[in-house]
């Protein structure tokens, strides 16, 4: 068969399934109502931990790939997943050419490159929080999402998000529940007290693959409590702590189900601690009913600076532009103990250990993911100018976070965290990181992605890979 024969049979067959209402995946499966197999082909990569959250979801698919550095974990893995490939290389488990999807919950530093390899091989993407590390990596996973939006469904792992909470809070907001709203604050309440990147202690054990583990970051020696997890919120890695489970144990039963990121996340090779972690959660708190485009300026505060670790103890506030419902905002992140001021004396926003609080000219809206509190304030805020919404008015809620994705995949690519909103997200955090980088307000251009009042602050916008990693591969 020649070329002009087979793209005309390739385009007979993509009219007649849009014409069915069927999507064509990148396997060659269709799907849709009337399709004989509604189950998406998966590579898994990074099978325990966070991927233990999303086996309900994978088992209603095809998983047919699975990727983990560690033997033991790639092993436990295949007899869930008997029909599997296993790979423990990410960039060689992303060529099998039966694959429609991919899940990634490998550690921070690999996201970005999983995410933008796997939908340049045409893959739809769920990947785990922080979708990057870099201001580079966010602005290269968005930009290479809205090329290919149209046929691919994206999914940052922000799981809370499908609290009925989310949705209306967006609605009390928008609907001018706090009046006119001008300060939007967001904070987790985790703290650390490392100093540099542990040291070397030995060689890792045969059933780990180091240099993957290690993947694009510099390399680093290697030492087993980066496979720990810590159970408690003060995180202090000086010593293994009683309750503590490792990941290099052979007995499957005595892994950690998670948290084993906060054994690493600080380190800013590997993570960017809670920017990246309950700060991609709290801030989509924040973020969700702000219909936010890129910020304009940025400025920070906190822990002196270390270039090894990440801080504990930090605040940066950002200024959003109006659109076409609300004026220019600021918006500020807080971690380690920085905290808003609360609106009244009597309420410590303390006892909410992750939390986001927006202030109207009108009164004030407090919340965690489950709950909220709206606070009137002031002689005007008698609440006679906000009217609820009617039942039939509300957002629908959502009945799983992860089948939201899958469900997308076969039919309309459209998900509430897409790589478009959660790439503005974590691009805003990481400003604020360069920030306190710099110790410097920014000016920030971000049509060009570029800090215009501090050449310094521009070469914290990138990271540098080793050698063999591409991030646009």
């Amino acid at each position: 068969m020649n070329k002009t024969t087979s793209d005309r049979r390739k385009f007979v067959k993509s009219t007649a399934a849009a014409s069915a209402g069927l999507l064509i995946m990148p396997s060659g499966s269709l799907f849709g109502q009337s399709a004989a197999s509604n189950k998406l082909n998966i590579a898994l990569i990074g099978c325990w931990g966070r991927s233990r959250r999303h086996r309900s979801m994978l088992q209603k698919e095809n998983v047919v790939a699975i990727c983990d550095v560690n033997a033991f974990v790639l092993a436990a893995t295949s007899k869930e997943f008997p029909g599997a490939k296993l790979y423990k290389d990410w960039r060689k488990c992303l060529d099998q050419k039966d694959l429609d999807a991919v899940v990634c919950c490998t550690p921070d530093h690999h996201h970005a490159f999983v995410s933008i390899w796997a939908m340049n091989r045409g893959l739809h993407v769920y990947c785990e929080k922080p979708l990057a590390n870099s201001i580079q990596e966010a602005r290269m996973v968005r930009d290479t999402y809205l090329k290919n939006k149209d046929k691919l469904a994206t999914q940052c792992g922000t799981q809370h998000h499908a609290e009925p909470n989310y949705a209306r809070i967006r609605e009390l907001i928008q609907d001018g529940a706090v009046g006119n709203l001008k300060d939007v604050h967001a904070w987790t309440n985790r703290t650390h007290n490392i100093t540099g990147y542990l040291p070397e202690s030995g060689s890792a054990p045969d059933h780990i693959d180091w240099d993957l583990w290690i993947g694009p970051s510099p390399m680093h020696p290697f030492n087993p409590r980066y496979f720990q997890a810590q159970s408690q919120v003060s995180v202090v890695l000086a010593g293994s702590k009683k309750g503590d489970t490792s990941y290099l144990h052979p007995d499957s039963k005595k892994w950690p189900l998670g948290r084993n990121c906060l054994s690493w996340n600080m380190f800013r090779d590997f993570g960017n601690w809670q920017i990246g972690d309950m700060g991609s959660h709290t801030m989509d708190l924040a973020f969700s009913p702000l219909d936010a485009d890129f910020p304009t300026s940025a400025q920070s505060k906190g822990d002196p600076y270390n270039p090894e670790m990440s801080p504990s103890n930090m605040s940066s506030t950002c200024i959003n532009p109006a659109n076409s419902w609300r004026d220019e905002i600021r918006v500020t992140w807080h971690q380690g103990g920085s905290m808003p001021k609360s609106p009244l004396n009597y309420l410590d926003l303390s006892n909410i250990n992750h939390g986001a609080m927006f202030k109207g000219d009108k009164g004030f809206l407090i919340c965690d993911f489950k709950t909220r509190l709206v606070i009137p304030y002031g002689k005007a805020a008698d609440m006679t100018y906000f009217e609820p919404r009617k039942k039939d008015e509300l957002i629908p809620e959502m009945d799983s976070f992860q089948e939201e994705w899958t469900n997308a995949c076969k039919t309309d690519l459209k998900t509430t965290c897409n790589f478009d909103y959660s790439g503005i997200l974590i691009e805003q955090l990481l400003l604020g990181l360069v920030a306190y980088d710099v110790g410097e307000k920014l000016e920030y251009d971000a049509k060009k992605m570029e800090v215009t009042n501090n050449p310094e602050a521009n070469r914290h916008l990138s990271k540098k890979y080793r050698e063999g990693w591409v991030l646009n591969g």
